[in-house]
């Protein structure tokens, strides 16, 4: 297969831009050969995930209104990371705020794209073990439930579609296999 890019850039322009997110309008010459247009958002920050694990095999997870669904989601700690931090910087930042917890240990696992058919937006997911609890420090807009249970029951909840997240289901699904496969022990 040809990976050289089949697309041509006839011409774009900015259409709206913000703090977080910047969107793109281009003029474009499909693959086929046809004109039409693509949008692109860039996203300013990293998304980053962590899922915290205790001895137990615990996990936490954090509730929240998501406005852009219109519905309560549960999810992993997660959140953005400045592009010109390091994301670990970033992970620790994003757990000691959404739970309170600090963790000794982090191993990344997984990177992935979030929605590449219209946006650049990259994720990191860290797995935390070694952890200490403290208290929450959630930012002015997030107003959230925190809940610590056993990470089967959070397993549970993606298979059973109670969990939507793809950071969080990306989280979860993958540290099932490391668990299952006895390849991670850091715990």
């Amino acid at each position: 297969m040809d990976e050289k890019n089949p697309w041509t850039t006839l011409e774009s322009r900015k259409i709206y831009e913000n703090n977080w997110i910047g969107l793109t309008e281009h003029d474009v010459i499909n693959p086929s050969g046809g004109k039409g247009i693509y949008g692109q958002v860039h996203f300013k920050n990293l998304a980053i995930g962590i899922l915290p694990l205790d001895e137990e095999r615990n996990t936490w997870l954090v509730g929240q209104y998501r406005y852009p669904l219109n519905a309560y989601s549960w999810e992993i700690p997660e959140g953005g990371g400045p592009l010109h931090l390091p994301a670990l910087d970033s992970a620790k930042r994003e757990l000691l705020e959404e739970t309170g917890l600090t963790a000794s240990h982090w191993q990344q696992i997984q990177q992935m794209h979030l929605s590449n058919s219209v946006s650049d937006e990259l994720a990191i997911i860290y797995i935390a073990t070694g952890l200490t609890e403290g208290e929450s420090k959630p930012e002015e807009t997030e107003q959230l439930r925190i809940r610590k249970l056993p990470f089967e029951e959070a397993y549970q909840m993606v298979l059973l579609g109670e969990i939507t997240d793809s950071i969080s289901v990306a989280a979860i699904l993958k540290t099932k296999i490391l668990l299952d496969e006895g390849t991670f022990n850091t715990l």
